[in-house]
């Protein structure tokens, strides 16, 4: 799909998406509840499509009820050997997530992805499996894993993705024994073991920080059932802010002030780069703001990456992205592509393996532009278009169904034009 924006006058309010981490969560957990949840405000994105396949093979049963709610009958525990390759689709989370539940069934599990998925790291769970003599396999095509990882003390890696820490979170409370993950540091992405911890324990699972890098899980745990309602997403919220803060006119609702997501700080990042808005509850009204550049740590918020690139292009001065390096290994190097397409529309951004520089400046119009097979790509240009005020063409732009599959839609919604075709 290649979508084409043209300037527009802003003006509106929309609702935050679901929050896609805290959707994995509950859904995992209610998965492996003993009873019956009910989940509201979830979205029908491609990653969470695929969390929802994934657990139907685990043996939950998924009942759709009203608009975007579900009911959800819990396994108690129990895994289900899945009597066909387990499909994550191009989903990290769900993978990562499942991989050490999936391995209680006592059966070798078959994974298997599209896209960049299976060539993204593993080796966290390569490295914890193989310390344990249990059969674990990574190729281009697929993982196989064969046994269950026992309570214990683990080693895990800090820098690498918070992903590993959070399956480990699912399953451990299963096992029969309390167990221990030892965080080497740098603990990056700390703000998602927080998602994860409040996860479980709305389902009844006790995991707690004995220490600021360690860990403890109770054993012989059961999960409960719960009513669980999905909070909005602050970084799917991020591409809004930005595009409220050079722009105006934009309203976001949804966003809860006591949030653990990392990604709230998309706020703060806004205020230092001289955004002006106002909180009342849970909504954020952004008025048109002269912006300065500012030094960003990426550590615990990647997922803002692609965002605050477009955000530094259209800021007066220089703006720095720091701790950046895991960008490259996502749906895309979101690196590499934010520079390709940003350098299309005339901005001068350079990189390192770790960092990104962007210095402000004007910005010109661009009817290439590539999506990369990455929704945040495909929506940080087109906010880059939409708040340089300048026509662009983006191509494989139906990456955003991953996530947001509303995204354009909702755009329009606020009055930007943004016209839909078929690619050619």
């Amino acid at each position: 799909m290649r979508v084409t924006v043209t300037p527009s006058r802003l003006c509106g309010t929309l609702a935050a998406p679901p929050s896609k981490s805290m959707a994995h969560r509950a859904l995992i957990c209610a998965a492996l509840a003993e009873g019956e949840s009910r989940l509201t405000n979830l979205s029908d994105s491609e990653d969470i499509t695929a969390t929802r396949r994934a657990l139907t093979l685990l043996g939950a049963k998924f009942a759709p009820e009203g608009a975007n709610a579900l009911r959800v009958a819990g396994t108690g525990g129990r895994v289900a050997a899945p009597e066909a390759p387990v499909d994550c689709g191009e989903s990290g989370s769900t993978l990562r997530f499942l991989i050490p539940v999936f391995a209680r069934c006592g059966k070798p599990v078959f994974f298997t992805g599209h896209g960049r998925l299976m060539q993204r790291p593993q080796t966290v769970y390569a490295e914890l499996f193989g310390a344990c003599c249990i059969p674990f396999s990574h190729t281009e095509e697929h993982i196989r894993v064969y046994g269950a990882l026992p309570a214990g003390s683990y080693r895990v890696r800090g820098d690498v993705s918070s992903q590993f820490l959070s399956g480990l979170l699912f399953a451990l409370p299963l096992a029969r024994a309390e167990s221990m993950l030892h965080i080497l540091p740098p603990f990056e992405s700390r703000s998602y073991i927080a998602l994860t911890l409040a996860a479980l324990a709305d389902f009844g699972v006790t995991a707690r920080f004995a220490s600021e890098d360690t860990i403890c899980i109770n054993g012989s745990q059961k999960y409960a059932p719960c009513c669980y309602t999905v909070e909005g997403d602050y970084s799917q919220a991020a591409f809004l802010a930005v595009l409220g803060a050079l722009c105006g006119g934009v309203t976001v609702t949804g966003l809860r002030p006591d949030t653990r997501q990392g990604d709230a700080v998309i706020l703060d990042i806004l205020a230092r780069c001289g955004a002006h808005f106002t909180c009342a509850g849970d909504t954020v009204t952004f008025a048109k703001s002269a912006m300065r550049g500012t030094q960003i740590d990426l550590a615990d918020c990647p997922d803002l990456g692609p965002v605050l690139m477009v955000l530094g292009t259209l800021c007066a001065g220089e703006t720095k992205i720091i701790n950046a390096a895991r960008l490259r290994l996502k749906e895309s190097d979101r690196i590499e592509a934010m520079e390709a397409e940003l350098r299309k529309l005339g901005a001068h951004i350079a990189s390192t393996p770790d960092t990104v520089t962007v210095c402000g400046g004007a910005l010109h119009e661009a009817h290439d532009l590539c999506g990369h097979n990455d929704h945040r790509v495909v929506m940080a240009l087109a906010v880059a278009a939409l708040g340089a005020g300048v026509p662009a063409t983006i191509c494989g732009a139906e990456a955003v169904r991953k996530s947001w599959p509303g995204f354009f839609a909702d755009l329009r919604t606020l009055g930007a034009q943004a016209a839909e075709r078929a690619e050619e």
